[in-house]
């Protein structure tokens, strides 16, 4: 899996492509909170929840249908978020699907039940370029740490930096 930290870059730095023409800073946090939410699920590890099972780790949470939960959460807090339904339903989702996408582009653990209620396997995205996150955060330091970090900004943050610019030159020059 890569970093918590990663997880949050690509609705973070999408978002800030966005803001403030298009997307609230309530709707901006929602997107991050939702976009980490899914590792949440390493609690299961404390509980006895084998990291293969259903709400294992990379299980439930890490699926279409968590992705789903948090866009309709969106559209209930819409108001809150201080954002039309399109986007209270749309952005919260894609922030969940990046995360899926980022963890099927890694290098280990045992995949992502994407599809889950429906199909309980694990899946990978043919080509694993990211290098799996240690659980334990002092691992980071070291020189496994160093590869860690170096592949998440290239397949990661350079992309979603990328994507920022574009949006910003794309939104400046297109009224809403």
């Amino acid at each position: 899996m890569p970093t918590i930290i990663t997880h949050a870059a690509a609705p973070l730095i999408m978002g800030l492509g966005l803001r403030p023409r298009y997307i609230s800073r309530q709707l901006l946090i929602f997107c991050v909170i939702c976009a980490v939410l899914p590792d949440f699920d390493v609690i299961g590890f404390k509980l006895g929840v084998a990291y293969g099972d259903a709400f294992g780790h990379r299980g439930a949470s890490h699926s279409l249908a968590a992705a789903l939960a948090c866009g309709i959460a969106g559209f209930i807090l819409r108001k809150q978020l201080k954002a039309g339904t399109m986007m209270a339903i749309i952005l919260p989702f894609l922030a969940v699907l990046s995360h899926i996408i980022t963890d099927m582009l890694t290098s280990g653990g045992l995949g992502v039940a994407m599809f889950w209620p429906f199909d309980s396997a694990r899946h990978f995205l043919p080509v694993q370029p990211i290098r799996v996150s240690p659980f334990d955060p002092r691992h980071l330091l070291n020189m496994r740490g160093v590869m860690v970090a170096v592949t998440e900004f290239l397949y990661v943050w350079l992309p979603a930096i990328v994507v920022m610019i574009v949006t910003k030159v794309y939104t400046r020059r297109v009224k809403p």
